[in-house]
């Protein structure tokens, strides 16, 4: 009777454990990491191009230095600002990420404008190369941000549904990861003057 009853309680925790979600909410995690490094990764990426782009730039407008200096500005300031996969679930940190990208996103389309007023330099070889690799960084980015919110998505959901959230909160407590969000006054649309 004793081994009946220590076998039946045997198969029952072990079906417990099986549906507990353990292994889901782990795996949902690196999941988070894995999409978190290729955002990085594609970051990364911009950031190795700007230099080689403003190289370019320099030859043609000497003049424009101050947005060639504000765009190298804002890349040191992209590689000084650093966020683990520790701090995903720091809303301050991640929105500190945020601003440091979003700074050279936009330092880098005021040099766009420049580039605009030198007809030669658009049609440099070198600088399409540069530009069409840049073009084709900001979508990677964008790809790899969606990605990374879709495993936040799961990730966060995995972590709040029954019985997920039992095991959790007796086990691993893991918390939430924050999402990329749009960029402060992205809601307002972009005035257009002719």
């Amino acid at each position: 009777m004793k081994r009946l009853l220590f076998v039946l309680l045997a198969v029952f925790v072990l079906s417990s454990l099986w549906g507990c979600g353990y292994n889901t909410m782990q795996a949902n995690e690196e999941s988070v990491f894995a999409a978190w490094g290729d955002v990085e990764a594609a970051y990364q990426r911009r950031a190795d191009l700007v230099p080689n782009l403003v190289e370019v730039v320099k030859g043609y407008a000497k003049h424009e230095a101050d947005t060639l200096t504000a765009v190298t500005e804002a890349r040191a300031k992209v590689g000084s600002v650093r966020l683990s996969k520790d701090m995903l679930n720091n809303p301050r940190s991640v929105e500190a990420f945020q601003q440091a990208q979003g700074q050279l996103s936009s330092t880098l389309s005021r040099l766009m404008v420049v580039v605009e007023r030198y007809p030669d330099l658009k049609a440099n070889q070198n600088f399409m190369d540069l530009q069409n690799q840049l073009e084709g960084t900001e979508n990677r980015i964008n790809v790899a941000r969606t990605r990374y919110n879709k495993a936040v998505q799961n990730f966060n959901t995995s972590i709040r549904t029954f019985p997920n959230s039992v095991t959790n909160s007796l086990l691993l407590h893991l918390t939430r990861k924050e999402p990329f969000k749009a960029e402060e006054g992205a809601k307002a649309a972009p005035k257009i003057k002719f």
